[in-house]
């Protein structure tokens, strides 16, 4: 799966490569195909990918339902990216005069010691 791109283009490439090669005489179980998908997903659907493995037998998962149990996590993930709150960042800039510095701490010493 390319980056940025969703799970119904994903699939749209997947199917016509598996065309292609039906057309030159290679053909797939539904289970190595099913298998293949699960593969292809990146890091970020890890957990998703393990929940099924585990839940499901991979051997009788119909694609279409693995394909719909994929859009719908996909949907939750973009709605949660939408409904988390941004988060600020401050950076705070360094100076190095030392002398600065100095007087700064003259200045604390004077004030503490009145």
């Amino acid at each position: 799966m390319l980056d940025n791109e969703n799970i119904s283009s994903m699939y749209a490439r997947f199917n016509d490569i598996i065309n292609a090669l039906k057309g030159l005489g290679k053909v797939y179980t539904n289970h190595e195909l099913v298998s293949r998908i699960l593969r292809c997903l990146p890091k970020s659907w890890e957990a998703k990918v393990t929940a099924i493995e585990e839940a499901k037998d991979l051997s009788t998962l119909p694609l279409e339902d693995l394909l719909g149990s994929l859009m719908t996590h996909e949907l939750r993930m973009s709605d949660q990216a939408r409904n988390e709150p941004k988060k600020k960042t401050i950076a705070l800039k360094a100076s190095k005069d030392e002398e600065s510095d100095e007087d700064e701490m003259a200045l604390l010493t004077k004030t503490i010691t009145r």
